[in-house]
């Protein structure tokens, strides 16, 4: 069994648009410096499943489906920031299917871990309605997959993202078999994840958000990961781990103002490895979402595959240089009145 299998998005650089931040760069970006690790050329690379309608049409709504693929066709826009292109569609499809063969690899146990290379991402994607760069959910049709075809039955996304993945929230928002945290920054697009989103009917207290303020960085997410997150997935004992993997917290981000560095967003995935040790079989996988420095793109990808290998690592940007702000302290005293307790 191989230690990680990645999936890459081949013939990506075709979802294409002249100056949109969410461009080719990124993955070719996180593939060269995995490379030169030596953590790329020796692991190996899944092709895309193809998604079964039931799957695809649970997690979007037909409608939906049918108005991407006319948007893709015509290479319109679905909104002011979401562009598409004639190969878009197709490359949605492989995008959500590449995070699904990594997925299913990973809890048949045919790979220790996985990292799917998605593009175009997918965590704004809403069952009907595509948006923030986002056209498919992939990490949300990598968990219908696993609970429709394979049999799971308690799952976990983490969002690591710079953005509430407002997507994944709504598609799982009733649903207590796919339990939903998410970190981000609080104001900022698309305006969701606050703490009183919980979920509702069955699924209510199966969705937790942390909005961290502007400012927040290293202390604040070692802080939620330790004291809230872990003991919250530690009471759900999840049966895998997905991670929705943005390096946009990262302090050289340009659409964000978090101050997390690469280190300990190495950190943040090692503290989620261990728990998937634990409680999961050691079943964890990453799905790229967002990020936009490419520096922080080679950094923050060394740092979370070194996590995933328990390999070391330096840190060749460092922390940020300006110091981090205490006010995400208040959000969790607010979350701490909200649940009491974070065990309960």
């Amino acid at each position: 069994m191989p230690d990680l299998v990645y999936f890459y998005p081949e013939g990506h650089l075709a979802h294409h648009s002249p100056g949109h931040p969410e461009r080719s760069e990124r993955v070719e970006t996180i593939r060269e410096a995995l490379r030169s690790a030596g953590w790329w050329d020796a692991f190996p690379k899944l092709d895309p499943l193809v998604i079964p309608a039931p799957v695809l049409q649970h997690v979007h709504s037909p409608s939906y489906l049918s108005l991407l693929e006319m948007a893709c066709r015509r290479g319109s826009f679905l909104d002011a920031d979401t562009y598409t292109t004639p190969a878009s569609w197709r490359l949605a499809l492989n995008a959500a299917g590449g995070a699904a063969a990594v997925a299913s690899a990973v809890w048949r146990r045919d790979a220790r871990c996985g990292f799917a290379l998605c593009r175009p991402p997918g965590h704004h994607a809403m069952h009907g309605q595509g948006m923030g760069f986002c056209l498919l959910n992939n990490i949300a049709i990598a968990a219908e997959h696993l609970v429709q075809n394979e049999g799971a039955q308690r799952l976990a996304i983490v969002d690591l993202d710079l953005h509430h993945g407002n997507g994944t929230q709504d598609i799982f928002w009733r649903r207590r078999d796919v339990f939903y945290i998410s970190t981000h920054q609080s104001p900022l697009y698309p305006g969701s994840g606050s703490l009183g989103e919980v979920g509702d009917g069955e699924g209510a207290g199966y969705t937790v958000n942390f909005p961290l303020p502007p400012g927040s960085g290293d202390e604040a997410f070692r802080t939620v990961m330790g004291e809230w997150i872990v003991p919250l997935l530690e009471d759900y004992r999840p049966e895998m781990i997905l991670v929705s993997y943005g390096f946009d917290p990262h302090w050289r981000d340009p659409l964000g103002s978090l101050r997390l560095s690469a280190g300990v967003y190495g950190e943040l995935i090692a503290s989620l490895v261990k728990l998937a040790d634990s409680h999961c079989d050691g079943r964890i996988a990453l799905v790229l979402e967002g990020g936009y420095d490419l520096d922080a793109a080679a950094a923050c990808s060394q740092a979370v595959v070194a996590a995933l290998l328990g390999q070391p690592w330096d840190d060749p940007l460092g922390p940020s240089p300006i110091a981090e702000r205490s006010e995400w302290r208040k959000v969790l005293e607010a979350a701490k009145r909200l649940w009491q307790d974070p065990k309960n």
